[in-house]
């Protein structure tokens, strides 16, 4: 795919050190509580960037895993992340630092947002973040319908969307709590689920006109289409409900996704 023509560059981004370290610190957490798997990778074209990378939310260890994977995959993205983190003491420094993006669920300024990320490709960046807007509540955990801001933001500055599909990081922390979460990382060490990442495919958003009504739900649709078509071979073997079930998690079918293609989930 060729490089993105209607981002405008500015100063290109340098990863901060304090990234870097962090992004070989999370092998070193996960390893005692995972046998982290990595498979694919970015065409050679888009690793310089700018290009999103939409991933599907599972759990809370997700960031954790998802920083290992991309350490592991030779990428420093820039992490879309609630505003809660940037507001706590000591992780809001370090991730004001590493130049992850702040998204404001639920306020006024959430549009925000869109601007900063657009920035951020604009500079070269590789942007990651979770379409789904939370960690997803579909009793199968397939990936949920999403929401429309890294599509509006793919749409307006063509930068390129890399579906990445995750499984296995849901085995290693529970849903809430400081008790289920100790219970969750015990039976992790001494388990050590496998927790499979994979960079998928440029997601096609060809023939989608940005100015036309439901552009960005039609283009957030096949975003959530593709991310579920790399994740069936990762949990081939837990095609309709997952083995480990969090019992903490709830579940609703209210967002549940309706993908274009087969999906075998019954």
């Amino acid at each position: 795919m060729e490089p993105v023509e209607r981002v405008e560059r500015v100063e290109p981004w340098r990863v901060p050190w304090l990234w870097r370290v962090l992004l070989v610190l999370a092998r070193t957490v996960v390893a005692p509580v995972a046998r982290l798997r990595v498979t694919g990778g970015l065409p050679a074209g888009l690793r310089g960037g700018p290009v999103i990378l939409a991933v599907n939310h599972i759990g809370p260890f997700d960031p954790v895993a998802i920083t290992a994977a991309c350490g592991a995959a030779g990428i420093a993205p820039r992490l879309m992340a609630t505003g809660g983190l940037f507001r706590a003491p000591l992780v809001g420094s370090v991730m004001r630092a590493c130049g992850h993006i702040r998204i404001n669920r639920r306020q006024a300024n959430v549009a925000a947002a869109v601007d900063d990320v657009t920035r951020a490709l604009a500079a070269g960046s590789h942007v990651l973040g979770y379409p789904e807007g939370r960690i997803t509540l579909d009793p199968g955990m397939w990936p949920e319908r999403g929401k429309t801001g890294l599509a509006r933001v793919a749409l307006a500055t063509g930068a390129p969307v890399v579906a990445v599909a995750q499984w296995g990081a849901h085995e290693v922390a529970a849903w809430g709590g400081f008790g289920p979460t100790v219970r969750a990382l015990s039976r992790a060490l001494l388990r050590r689920p496998v927790v499979r990442v994979h960079f998928g495919a440029v997601v096609d958003l060809s023939g989608i006109d940005p100015a036309e009504p439901g552009a960005a739900q039609r283009a957030t649709d096949r975003i959530i289409d593709a991310i579920t078509g790399e994740l069936r071979p990762l949990r081939a073997d837990e095609p309709r409900l997952p083995r480990y079930v969090d019992p903490v998690r709830p579940l609703t079918l209210q967002r549940r996704h309706r993908p274009a293609g087969p999906r075998s989930i019954g």
